[in-house]
């Protein structure tokens, strides 16, 4: 903030019609501090804003590979029909090594 100062002595109704008052210039500074401090949000803002777009940007490049896990997770979700001779096993057996075969991969 700007550094304070003491009114003139005399300083009031007696003063000269061109002069400003202590008020006044007072007044004057600290609404150029804000000023520029508002120009200074502005700008925080401006730059906030950029980023903020960016990073949508790059969360929508990535709406076509979520619709495609999607589609993938809605294709594997369908329980397929079993015939009334095999059982539950064999289906639960080669998924259980569909997942072995991967934890030996990340190995």
């Amino acid at each position: 903030m700007s550094t304070t100062t003491k009114p003139p002595t005399g300083a009031g109704a007696n003063s000269a019609p061109g002069e400003r008052t202590y008020f006044e210039t007072q007044r004057a500074a600290l609404l150029g501090e804000i000023g520029v401090s508002l120009e200074h949000v502005l700008a925080n803002i401006n730059k906030l804003n950029r980023s903020l777009e960016g990073v949508i940007a790059v969360g929508n490049e990535f709406g076509s590979v979520e619709a495609l896990w999607s589609q993938f997770e809605n294709v594997m979700g369908h329980e397929p029909v079993v015939n009334a001779g095999e059982g539950e096993s064999e289906e639960g057996g080669s998924e259980g090594g569909e997942e072995e075969e991967g934890d030996e991969s990340r190995v």
